[in-house]
């Protein structure tokens, strides 16, 4: 039940069913997702500590704004870190980790032409990993930190949603190029394609950001 809640509640956020700044009664939710208020508050606390909603004390669960300036300085900051995390983990990746990039790529793939309504927010904790093995690799605990702290953001979630398929097919033979570079062993094309990756992330994401000022 934790789970339904948390994926339609981001759902609807996501869906610009609930705005930013709009806040998030626990009665109102279990009411309108017919389930009980306990899974809905534990999805609240996850909401939270992933960046889509915000405490507020006294006053309670909040839909987080983000600005168009947000979202330039998140991918931008994204597409340094995670380039010099491709450039470091091409030199200390193990091939058992390739060949679990080269899988994550196969299952996205798959996701991207399937059919299914969940196929696009699937993508999400593939795409996820898929980051994480390269950041892991990279051998730095500093940076994992500060990547962590970065990729927080709703934002690096919503894009996922708002490809086109162009979009969409773009960012799948991306992937691909920056597991053939880490498999080659080299830093300066992980590290290019890695930024490329990211930044042509952003014009989606943009588009969500439009419809989220209004």
């Amino acid at each position: 039940m934790t789970e339904r809640a948390y994926r339609a509640i981001r759902r609807r956020i996501l869906d610009g069913v609930y705005n930013s700044n709009q806040f998030l009664r626990e009665e109102s939710l279990a009411r309108a997702l017919e389930i009980s208020r306990t899974p809905v508050r534990e999805a609240l606390r996850r909401l939270v500590s992933e960046g889509w909603i915000e405490q507020i004390p006294h006053r309670g669960a909040r839909v987080v704004e983000w600005t168009r300036d947000d979202a330039e300085e998140v991918f931008e900051l994204r597409s340094i870190l995670e380039a010099h995390a491709a450039r470091r983990a091409a030199s200390r990746m193990t091939a058992t980790d390739i060949d679990r990039l080269a899988g994550l790529v196969d299952a996205m793939e798959a996701l991207a032409t399937s059919e299914s309504k969940d196929a696009r927010e699937d993508i999400a904790p593939l795409n996820d990993e898929f980051h994480r093995i390269i950041l892991t690799a990279a051998g730095s605990p500093r940076l994992q930190r500060l990547v962590g702290a970065i990729v927080q953001a709703p934002m690096t979630t919503r894009s996922f949603r708002r490809y086109d398929a162009r979009e969409m097919a773009r960012s799948m033979v991306q992937h691909r190029d920056i597991v053939r570079a880490i498999r080659e062993g080299d830093g300066v094309w992980a590290a290019a394609a890695m930024r490329a990756h990211i930044l042509a992330a952003r014009p989606a994401h943009k588009r969500g950001v439009d419809n989220i000022d209004g």
